[in-house]
């Protein structure tokens, strides 16, 4: 997870968001999932699980849609660290421009200071759900949940 704590005037500063980033042109959202991961934690994927998209809507921010993925299978990049990771299956996250990368054992995620609507997801997520959609409207920082659909 990563605790947003580093970026200017960040409309996320204090929370805690899963890694993720802009889709660049020409790229695919699989192609931005592993790019952004790489990025900001120094893991490649090996493989990963598309869940679904979450639909952000704002009366304040811009509208978003996320595309949620999950992975259990990396490696880091860094030659060393894939040793290391391999020998003792601990990895060490770098130095993240935009706050500090933990891991975060997945019965304390909840707990954590992230947005309610992310809580609704991830919530998802810990409990085994495979396909996640999500429509979410957000006045100021009150989130109602529109529509869900999972399965």
């Amino acid at each position: 997870m990563l605790y947003r704590n580093r970026k200017p005037d960040d409309p996320n500063e204090g929370k805690w968001l899963g890694i993720g980033g802009k889709i660049e042109e020409g790229e695919s959202s699989d192609e931005c999932n592993q790019r952004e991961v790489l990025e900001e934690t120094g893991l490649r994927l090996r493989s990963f699980v598309f869940h679904g998209v979450i639909e952000f809507r704002s009366d304040t921010w811009d509208d978003e849609d996320m595309y949620l993925y999950s992975s259990s299978d990396f490696i880091p990049e860094d030659e060393e660290a894939a040793k290391h990771f391999s020998e003792t299956g601990t990895y060490k996250p770098p130095v993240c421009d935009e706050g500090e990368l933990a891991w975060i054992p997945k019965e304390k995620l909840l707990s954590l200071s992230m947005w309610e609507g992310d809580r609704a997801f991830v919530g998802e997520l810990l409990k085994g759900t495979k396909d996640i959609s999500f429509r979410l409207q957000y006045e100021g920082e009150k989130c109602t949940i529109l529509s869900v659909q999972t399965g």
